[in-house]
């Protein structure tokens, strides 16, 4: 039926694709954070981008319990990978259905649904061939997974009412009940996991599997940007404004695989039984939503400058905020990370987030450009400080 997960089994080309689908989906979340153009439209997207997230995490687990490439784990994700593209095209209507057509947030909540319940069959198989079998589930002990599988599928009995009303509703009535959603799914998801029972096969593994979604959504974001300016005339304050966004991408990728992602993975390579999982659980599965978040929500700061770049108009508290919200928001997701995995907080990540929270009500007022400039420059200088700073350490993990 489908061949576990073993050992030095490092992220396969399908997976590759699969996450390419779900980063496009959060991506498209951009659209409806900049229709919507306030603090409810933000707090919409981080609510869709929370459902992506977890999904693409559950199957992320599913992986390391059998490989992603072959048998009913392989048919499972590829139906998956449609349902999550409808999701998809679908986001930018997830409040508001356009005229015309199916309506866009029931078809949302369809496909997400969809989604849930095919990860649970191909769950439910999985374990089924490995009690058959007779060898453990890498997710745990038999009994231990039946449990887990049992909650996970009565948690997604609980959240489908409250979707499917939500959807019909709409407004804030919509966002309250997608909150309680998450809330319940979230409350569901904690208690099957302290069951017991979970391990890590590859740590190497997750390390690499978090850095590409991380990498993909940094690419997903410069690419956006550059088909929202493509229509427009080519001037110097456009070609500016490009040449800045991409060091703004650059730096975020520099701060994360330069030093960030292979410092993080060496300690959990070197970590052990419940220490190992304690790491991939706080570290991964939570530590780095805020991260991609950062870099999707900077992306739309960056699509917004572009849009305004030669007007001669202040950038505005909306793009300002995303802009330099989510870039702040990036770095702290960094000085979570670090903490859990090392149990430090990064000093000059943290003033680069003073920097920037102090520099918000400047950019405001500041021409787009200069908004953006003044972005490029706090990054710029952080990667500078941290390139010195960690010579050593960089040289000794590429040794290792």
């Amino acid at each position: 039926m489908t061949g576990p997960a073993r050992e030095n089994h490092r992220t396969t080309a399908f997976e590759l694709f699969f996450d390419l689908v779900f980063v496009f989906a959060a991506t498209r979340v951009t659209v409806l954070m900049a229709r919507e153009h306030g603090v409810h439209g933000l707090f919409q997207g981080f609510l869709l981008l929370a459902l992506l997230w977890w999904t693409w995490e559950a199957f992320t687990w599913l992986g390391n319990q059998a490989r992603a490439d072959d048998g009913v784990v392989r048919g499972g994700m590829a139906v998956a990978s449609a349902a999550v593209f409808v999701m998809a095209l679908t986001v930018p209507e997830a409040w508001r259905d356009t005229p015309g057509g199916l309506d866009g947030p029931l078809v949302l909540v369809g496909a997400y649904v969809l989604v849930r319940a095919l990860y649970l069959a191909v769950r439910f198989a999985v374990d089924g061939a490995a009690a058959e079998a007779g060898t453990a589930s890498a997710a745990g002990d038999d009994e231990g997974a039946r449990r887990r599988l049992g909650l996970s599928l009565a948690t997604l009995l609980a959240v489908v009412p409250l979707l499917v009303a939500g959807a019909l509703l709409g407004g804030w009535a919509q966002t309250v009940l997608f909150a309680g959603a998450l809330a319940v799914d979230r409350a569901g998801t904690h208690l099957a996991a302290r069951h017991g029972g979970l391990r890590v096969g590859d740590a190497a593994r997750w390390s690499e599997r978090h850095g590409l979604f991380v990498l993909l959504a940094i690419g997903e974001s410069a690419v956006a940007t550059g088909v929202g300016v493509a229509g427009r005339a080519v001037s110097v304050p456009l070609l500016a404004g490009v040449v800045l966004g991409i060091a703004v991408a650059v730096c975020l990728w520099w701060l994360y695989f330069d030093v960030v992602a292979p410092a993080a993975e060496h300690r959990l390579v070197r970590a052990l039984g419940v220490i190992r999982v304690k790491m991939v659980v706080e570290g991964y599965t939570y530590g780095h939503f805020p991260i991609v978040a950062g870099v999707i929500v900077t992306g739309l700061g960056v699509q917004g400058v572009l849009a305004r770049a030669g007007e001669g108009v202040a950038l505005g508290g909306f793009y300002a905020s995303v802009l330099y919200g989510g870039a702040a928001l990036y770095l702290g997701g960094h000085v979570l990370f670090g903490g859990l995995m090392h149990a430090v907080l990064s000093l000059p990540r943290l003033l680069a987030i003073g920097a920037l929270l102090a520099g918000l009500p400047v950019a405001i007022a500041l021409p787009p450009l200069a908004a953006l400039a003044g972005l490029a420059l706090v990054l710029v200088v952080l990667v500078a400080v941290e390139t010195t700073r960690y010579a050593e350490q960089r040289r000794d993990l590429r040794e290792a």
